[in-house]
């Protein structure tokens, strides 16, 4: 199956995976690569305003020559330079160099200042005003989107997190609430295991995927996340690398696959978080070898 466009909960349409601008910087390298990305074929571009790179992103969506309707335009409020919602919604749509955002989340539900009913509000005033069509969260969590929920008149269209299969035993939980509430679930770092990773049990599983579908092993993943329902959102600066991203919407897994991902991650995030434990204790030990050194070559006894 390809890359299919995803209906959204408030009548809207988004393309399933998205080419996003996290970490690209700014000046002339993002804009090259989301022009890039666009000759390529992505119609979907997620950036934010802590990215820094909206106004490069816009460059390049209006040098592409494509039309408005032919580009989804995804946005975060991120409280960049202590700004509000509707100050930050005006500055965006400066950058981007339109009149309005197809999707603009929440970045993060530590922006949710005074509280989220609150911000919500502020939100769905962008989207009666048609400044922005859908909008949405990021990293919101079961409770986040529970008092949301609670006092929205529209619901979050999409909740973009971290997805990948070392997290998918923490992040199966909101994955299955925004099913339950329609709400589409985005992933970010889905490449994680193969990036940042590499070594792990995952790759066994997904490499063994790879040399069944000839597929590779960024392929199965961005497949992965795609059988969990996600929209998936990411980047690359080789143009081959974006290439095999949108061919890989034509992946299927098997149930067994996936289900051996899901068993590796599992096991990968004990080990990890195992070592991460064993490090701390050997941190603890050495400043506390270190402070009784110190006591020691002072005269004092701590004993």
């Amino acid at each position: 199956m390809p890359w299919d466009i995803v209906k959204l909960n408030d009548g809207y349409s988004m393309p399933s995976i998205a080419f996003g601008t996290w970490k690209l910087g700014n000046g002339q390298g993002p804009t090259d690569q989301v022009d890039q990305a666009i000759s390529v074929g992505f119609s979907h571009v997620d950036t934010a305003q802590a990215y820094r790179n909206e106004e490069e992103a816009g460059t390049a969506i209006r040098e592409s020559g494509l039309s408005r309707s032919d580009i989804f335009i995804t946005t975060k409020y991120s409280g960049l330079d202590g700004l509000d919602i509707p100050t930050s919604i005006n500055n965006s749509l400066k950058n981007l160099g339109v009149e309005y955002i197809d999707l603009y989340l929440i970045h993060s539900p530590r922006l949710a200042v005074p509280d989220i009913p609150t911000v919500w509000r502020q939100m769905e005033d962008l989207k009666e005003k048609g400044l922005v069509k859908s909008i949405g969260v990021s990293n919101f969590g079961v409770k986040d989107l529970g008092i949301l929920l609670a006092h929205a008149k529209f619901k979050p269209a999409a909740n973009q997190i971290l997805l990948h299969p070392y997290v998918w035993g923490q992040q199966a939980p909101i994955v299955a609430f925004c099913a339950a509430e329609n709400i589409v679930v985005e992933a970010y770092s889905a490449l994680i295991p193969v990036t940042s990773r590499p070594g792990g049990p995952v790759d066994k599983p997904v490499q063994k995927a790879a040399d069944r579908l000839g597929a590779s092993m960024d392929q199965i993943l961005m497949a992965w996340a795609k059988a969990k329902g996600a929209v998936v959102v990411t980047t690359s600066s080789k143009k081959y690398r974006l290439e095999g991203y949108l061919a890989a919407g034509d992946l299927k897994l098997l149930p067994n696959e996936i289900a051996a991902i899901d068993a590796a991650g599992a096991i990968g995030t004990k080990r990890y978080v195992a070592k991460q434990f064993l490090r701390r204790a050997v941190g603890v030990m050495l400043l506390g070898a270190a402070l009784l050194g110190v006591a020691s070559y002072s005269g004092i006894n701590v004993i």
